[in-house]
């Protein structure tokens, strides 16, 4: 490791990795290792992929926490503040910027056919996640199983998210052999990590309580703030476990915006630097936007941004000094590996719930005892929507464009069969 940098220095590296971090967390991931360890060589490999290992124990964005690690490592509690905050806040203004944009215009012809075409394109971006994650998390038949289990769970039984993960968990946790850590012990520091938990979590809560004393508890800024920190807490394996279940929970139980409208904001979030889970600013922003005008839509927006990104701040600077022992632990390992397959499954049922929208002007859900059943009607296929999906699974599977590729190559396809076929429906 080459010498601490001094903090001026390590700000403008912060900054570039903030304006830099398109494309996911994997590239995201990739292009702080080339920088931090490869380049500048601030931390060691084991460091970061031990920090790595351990933020994806967490719930929330990896690549956000493993920067806010890396800042924390070389500067303490100021470094890690700012490499968190420029790692969110560059793609935050984008967002916001391009969510004012959407409210504004969104039914203008031209908007809704490059979003026609995008919809169809995240749908292959959502489907490649999958293959990647799969492939990661599913390394044993009980991996596979558990997989299995959480699709029919979410899908068809309507089981919350939250259930599933912590009973994969579980059952990973007691199925894993015991043993002990390979070398590390834990560090004796409670007191100091309770306080510093402490202090979190009143910054963490600080904007609820005075949302409740301005508005009341009922009043849409309330809900947002206790919807957005209940998935702070429970979305264990990245952006798109979020997505899977937010997306449903936003359009069917609140009503706050529409399917059509997740699809839309996915594809801003994919557009932008920052991490993917910006997304939450986006349906922030949309439900205050339809229930209450601009203003609200702005609160909306503050308030997804301060519930999804406050706690990691919580998980990283009470949990960093324990990340060696942490990750030494074979049974934490196995509850971590059971997640991810139970993610597997749940995003599995993000895909299916994604294309069906997707693919047909109309679906309509029905209750049959313990069942939930989706029905598209099969004269409303869009074949449109099924060609464009086509020829972005062709390009980002098989020709290996990026990301950004594919999502303008579709919007110039919406377009075009938008004014140059038929008109959308």
């Amino acid at each position: 490791m080459s010498a601490q940098p001094g903090f001026n220095e390590a700000l403008r590296i912060w900054a570039r990795i903030g304006v830099l971090s398109f494309g996911g967390p994997t590239a995201q991931i990739a292009l702080m290792h080339r920088i931090l360890v490869d380049e500048k060589k601030w931390l060691s490999e084991a460091q970061f992929l031990n920090a790595l290992s351990f933020c994806m124990l967490l719930p929330g964005p990896e690549a956000m926490q493993l920067a806010t690690y890396s800042g924390w490592r070389l500067h303490g509690l100021r470094g890690g503040l700012a490499a968190g905050l420029l790692f969110v806040l560059p793609g935050a203004c984008v967002v916001l910027a391009l969510s004012a944009v959407y409210a504004a215009f969104g039914n203008v012809p031209f908007v809704e056919a490059l979003f026609f075409g995008v919809k169809a394109a995240v749908l292959v971006i959502v489907f490649e996640a999958l293959l990647r994650v799969a492939r990661k998390a599913l390394s044993l038949p009980m991996h596979w199983a558990i997989a299995a289990v959480s699709f029919v769970a979410i899908f068809f039984l309507s089981v919350p998210f939250p259930v599933i993960i912590l009973a994969a968990a579980a059952l990973g946790y007691f199925l894993s052999a015991a043993g002990k850590g390979e070398g590390a012990s834990a560090p004796r520091i409670l007191a100091a990590t309770v306080r510093t938990a402490a202090i979190w979590l009143a910054i963490w809560f600080a904007p609820l309580a005075i949302l409740l004393m301005t508005f009341g508890g009922s009043h849409v800024a309330a809900q947002l703030f206790w919807f957005f920190s209940k998935l702070a807490v429970v979305t264990f394996g990245g952006a798109y476990a979020v997505l899977a279940y937010m997306a449903q929970d936003v359009v069917q139980t609140h009503n706050w915006l529409s399917a059509g409208a997740m699809l839309d904001g996915l594809g801003l979030a994919e557009t932008t630097p920052g991490p993917l889970i910006l997304i939450t600013q986006f349906v922030g922003f949309m439900a205050g936007w339809n229930s209450g005008g601009y203003w609200l839509a702005l609160l909306g927006a503050f308030i997804a941004l301060w519930a999804t990104f406050a706690p990691c701040f919580l998980w990283i600077f009470a949990g960093a000094p324990y990340i060696e022992w942490i990750t030494a632990q074979p049974k934490l390992r196995g509850a971590l590996a059971a997640i991810s397959a139970a993610v597997t499954g749940v995003m599995l049922n993000l895909a299916v719930w994604f294309a069906l929208h997707v693919f047909f002007a109309r679906v309509a859900s029905s209750r049959q005892g313990w069942l939930t059943l989706w029905t598209p009607e099969l004269a409303a296929f869009d074949w449109r929507a099924a060609l464009i999906a086509l020829v972005a699974g062709f390009l980002l599977l098989l020709r290996h464009w990026s990301v950004a590729a594919v999502l303008a190559m579709a919007a110039v396809l919406g377009l075009a069969m938008r004014f140059a076929l038929a008109p959308l429906p």
